[in-house]
């Protein structure tokens, strides 16, 4: 079974407050919220692929700052390899594509979302870290 390489962007705004966005019921893992971000593709960057994924997703613009963690999921189905990336919040739209929801929360507010499992990991250190 082949591993997904997938960078996300643990977004934060000036007040603090972390992005997360929950996936459309119709789509994979729809239901759960996650920190925003997709597949790297082909010689790309983990860097460049959150900031291409960020702005066909969300219309959304961030500074990506720093390597946060790395966490290797199995699905069952399939192995996710999830690049965590603090990110400092610019612009956006909001406009959602594979989303239906998105909020701005305080990073202990993580813990009461119903987490993708891959994320739940980075939610855990992010809060222990605040």
């Amino acid at each position: 079974m082949a591993t997904i390489k997938v960078a996300c962007g643990i977004i934060l705004n000036s007040d603090g407050k972390v992005f997360v966005c929950r996936r459309k019921p119709e789509k994979s893992m729809g239901g759960y919220w996650e920190f925003p971000g997709g597949k790297v593709e082909d010689n790309e960057s983990y860097e460049a692929c959150l900031k291409r994924e960020l702005i066909e997703e969300l219309d959304m613009d961030v500074k990506v700052r720093e390597h946060f963690m790395t966490v290797l999921h199995d699905y069952g189905t399939f192995k996710v390899e999830l690049i965590s990336f603090l990110c400092e919040y610019q612009q956006s739209s909001y406009q959602l594509v594979d989303h239906d929801e998105f909020e701005w929360i305080s990073v202990n507010s993580l813990i009461d979302k119903m987490l993708a499992p891959a994320d739940v990991p980075i939610a855990t250190m992010l809060a222990s870290k605040t």
